[in-house]
């Protein structure tokens, strides 16, 4: 099963993450399958790929909670849900 999940990168005290699809298996800073976006929690920056997330979550992919709650701000669930609606 694939997560959408953070990986921790930065310095000490100064940490950044990226949004990674990922094996659940796999620990925090294992290989991932994909990099699809970054958070910075200090300067509340966030970059997502959305058509990757989207592809990702179509084939069944499962975010934590965290990565849903950024990806929620960014509205990435009110495009999925559009995007389902026109293939109906």
């Amino acid at each position: 099963m694939v997560k959408l999940r953070l990986k921790r990168c930065g310095r000490k005290q100064r940490a950044i993450y990226r949004i990674v699809a990922i094996d659940v298996r796999s620990r925090r800073e294992g290989r991932d399958l994909r990099k699809v976006g970054f958070y910075d929690p200090i300067t509340n920056q966030t970059y997502l790929n959305l058509p990757a997330i989207l592809d990702f979550l179509k084939k069944g992919a499962q975010p934590t909670r965290t990565v849903h709650d950024i990806s929620k701000k960014a509205g990435i669930f009110t495009e999925l849900n559009l995007n389902k609606t026109k293939l109906n």
